[in-house]
This record gives structure tokens, C-alpha cells and sequence, in this order.
């Protein structure tokens, strides 16, 4: 049995969430998800559900005091709308809201409550420099708006550390056959395209989901690990390399489509930047931790989730 037995997680309900949550109660944990629909939700053994909502000022204390580490992964999506000035102002806001409201919460009702794990991502780095150096934990912040975003919300979650171990994980882009990015390429392949983005050189940092459950679960379980860590696998590829990779492995040919870097620009505006930006990002960190991953590659990664 696990030395903390209950571990909370906050926007449990995603894909991250649900591969996370699985792979506690496989491994002994009990596991409370904190979500707005708590109330529709069915429980089952080792997984229940609670009342939260940072925006009302809501949640349910009761399971709060059971908790002994808790994941924070809730935020409005960043690619989910065009980037409007209320757009970027929601994604901002729900995210300081979100973690200053727990963190507080936390500190008032979970006195068990000795981890806090907190999700940024990559895009804190901005784009790639002409040294080649992939980036690392210490590397500064860039000055756009996701960077700042990242920013502030890194500041905001660090306050949690004056009380409990606190850990904030830089995820890459996440694959799994129920991600947004991975079922629109392959959404388009149905339809005969595979997608180019730009030139498709821009490098790609992601992480293969089921392996990006296992490293939350490996810092929980790290009794000395606390900072920053990038969440990417070991090596990186194009966004042509990937877009190709999936096509080969469906077992389908499929002539690139360029999409041109002006006409991404028209339809996506402000947010065209993040989707034609090369990151490329460091996990050695993790790595001289200790943590191995299963899908250090591209190609087995994408194999092992369209056989799911």
C-alpha cells in the first residue's frame, strides 16, 4: 500500500486525467476527482467524485481533508478558440483563479496534504534559438503571451510550496488516440490529407500519454523531488516526421498538403504562432532522476497508440 493513500485530482476528467487516475488505482491509490459535474459522475471502487469550482468558490472540504497529494490539471483550453482579447483573458484568468483558489483550500482543509503537482507546458520557452540547445528547466521564460501565461501560473503554484512539496511539470504536446491534436490529423487522413503546417520543420516536443501518467505518478512517489521538470519524451521530431508517422503506420500513403504558413495566419490568427513555432525541449532532467520512459521514440509511440 502506498505511503499517501488518497491523491486528488483537480480537471480530472481529460484525457490525462483519466490515463492518471487509472494508473493510481491500479497502483493502489485512492483517487478523488475534483470537477464541476461532479454530480453526474458515477463512482466506483477506489474513484470518487467531488464538487469544484474555483469561479463560485466552491468545494466540497469533506473530501478535501482526505487528500494526502493533489494534481492541479484544470484550465480553459489554449487551442480550443481563436485567441480573442476576452479569449486570452479567460485562459489567463481561469487558470491564477484555479490555483490560488486551491492553494488556499489546500492549505485550509487538507492538512495531510504534502504534494502539489502543477501543469504548465512548453510553451514557456517560445520559440527555438539559433543555437540548436534544446531547453532546459532553467532556461528564462520567453515574452509572449502563452510564455506569460506559463509565467504567472508557475508564480501562482509555487506559493503551495510554503507548505507541501511542490512540483510543476512542463508538458509537451500530449498523444493519445483521444488527444485533440492527434484526432485531427487523423481526421484529415480519412479525407485523403496529411496535414503540413507551415514548411512542417518545426520540431515538436511531445509525450506519449500513458508515459506522462507514469512520470506524475514517479515524482509523487520521489520523496526529494520538487521544481520544475520538463514533460517530454527524449527526442523530439518535425511536424512533417510525425504527420508522416501516422500516416505510415495506419498503412495509408498520403501526399502532403501544405498549409501555408499566411493562410494558418487568416484562420488562427495570434494563436498560428504556437502551431508553427519549433520548441525544442530538454528531458534530461527526468531522466537523471531515474525516470525511463516506455515510448522514447516517435514511431513505437505511435504504433502502440493506434493498436488502443
Amino acid at each position: 500500500m502506498p505511503e499517501m493513500k488518497t491523491v486528488s485530482i483537480i480537471g480530472g476528467t481529460g484525457l490525462v486525467g483519466t490515463y492518471l487516475s487509472n494508473l493510481l488505482i491500479e497502483k493502489g491509490y485512492d483517487v478523488i476527482i475534483f470537477t464541476r459535474g461532479a454530480t453526474k459522475m458515477p463512482s466506483r471502487k477506489h474513484l470518487t467524485y467531488a464538487q469544484y469550482d474555483a469561479e463560485k468558490e466552491l468545494c466540497d472540504v469533506n473530501a478535501l481533508k482526505k487528500t494526502d497529494a493533489a494534481i492541479h490539471l484544470a484550465g480553459a483550453g489554449i487551442a480550443d478558440k481563436r485567441w480573442t482579447k476576452q479569449r486570452k483573458k479567460e485562459i489567463l484568468t481561469s487558470r491564477l483563479l484555479s490555483t490560488e483558489f486551491l492553494i488556499a483550500q489546500l492549505k485550509a482543509y487538507a492538512p495531510n496534504c504534502k504534494v502539489f503537482v502543477a501543469s504548465t507546458s512548453t510553451g514557456f520557452y517560445g520559440p527555438d534559438n539559433a543555437t540548436g540547445v534544446p531547453f532546459t528547466e532553467d532556461t528564462l521564460p520567453f515574452y509572449d503571451f502563452i510564455s506569460t501565461t506559463c509565467k504567472e501560473w508557475e508564480t501562482a503554484s509555487q506559493k503551495a510550496s510554503a507548505s507541501m512539496r511542490t512540483i510543476i511539470l512542463r508538458f509537451g504536446v500530449v498523444l493519445g488516440k483521444e488527444s485533440g491534436a492527434f484526432q485531427q490529423i487523423c481526421r484529415l487522413m480519412d479525407l485523403e490529407i496529411m496535414p503540413v503546417l507551415g514548411y512542417g520543420n518545426q520540431i515538436v516536443s511531445w509525450i506519449e500519454v500513458s508515459d506522462l501518467a507514469r512520470l506524475i505518478l514517479f515524482l509523487l512517489e520521489q520523496k526529494t523531488a520538487s521544481g520544475v521538470f520538463n514533460a517530454v519524451a527524449p527526442y523530439p521530431v518535425s511536424q512533417k516526421i510525425l504527420t508522416k508517422t501516422i500516416a505510415a503506420t495506419r498503412g495509408a500513403t498520403r501526399m502532403p498538403s501544405p498549409a501555408p504558413a499566411i493562410l494558418l495566419k487568416v484562420f488562427l490568427g495570434e494563436l498560428s504562432s504556437e502551431v508553427l513555432k519549433s520548441c525544442t525541449v530538454s528531458s534530461k532532467k527526468i531522466q537523471d532522476l531515474g525516470f525511463a520512459f516506455r515510448y522514447p521514440e516517435i514511431t513505437a509511440a505511435i504504433r502502440d497508440i493506434l493498436k488502443k
